[in-house]
């Protein structure tokens, strides 16, 4: 219990966003990343499992890198395919694919309106980016 304890000392675990339609957000996640939500009363649901919690509660707001909001951003190992995912199940790409170094990604929006990004450290070939 210790060391489990220790794993989670002083870093996040835990991101709560605000979601207008609960319904289009859920839906989303679970279609893009397999999530799976659990609902605590009519205004808020929340999603525990891979790496990190997230909740969501009822609010007609929405965090915007462009103003000053947190920009939490996934990992895929196909950045193409993650997102096809985004695009088929309602997300709106708002900054294409751009490379940096080390890596390539991209930025959307959810159906609340939260920016989210998603980046890969693999090329269009599957071949590993290095950082020269």
């Amino acid at each position: 219990m210790t060391i489990e304890k220790r794993a989670r000392h002083n870093k996040i675990n835990y991101i709560e966003f605000t979601a207008s339609d609960f319904d289009k957000t859920k839906h989303f996640f679970n279609k893009v990343f397999g999530w799976e939500f659990t609902d605590y009363g009519p205004d808020y649901t929340a999603y525990e499992g891979r790496g990190f919690d997230c909740g969501f509660h009822r609010a007609d707001l929405s965090s915007r890198s462009e103003n000053g909001g947190a920009l939490p951003v996934f990992y895929s190992e196909n950045l193409e395919e993650t997102e096809r995912k985004i695009k088929a199940a309602g997300g709106a790409i708002i900054r294409e694919i751009f490379s940096f170094p080390g890596g390539r990604r991209f930025q959307f929006l959810e159906p609340s309106g939260n920016e989210l990004g998603v980046w890969t450290d693999v090329d269009e070939d599957g071949n590993l980016i290095k950082i020269s």
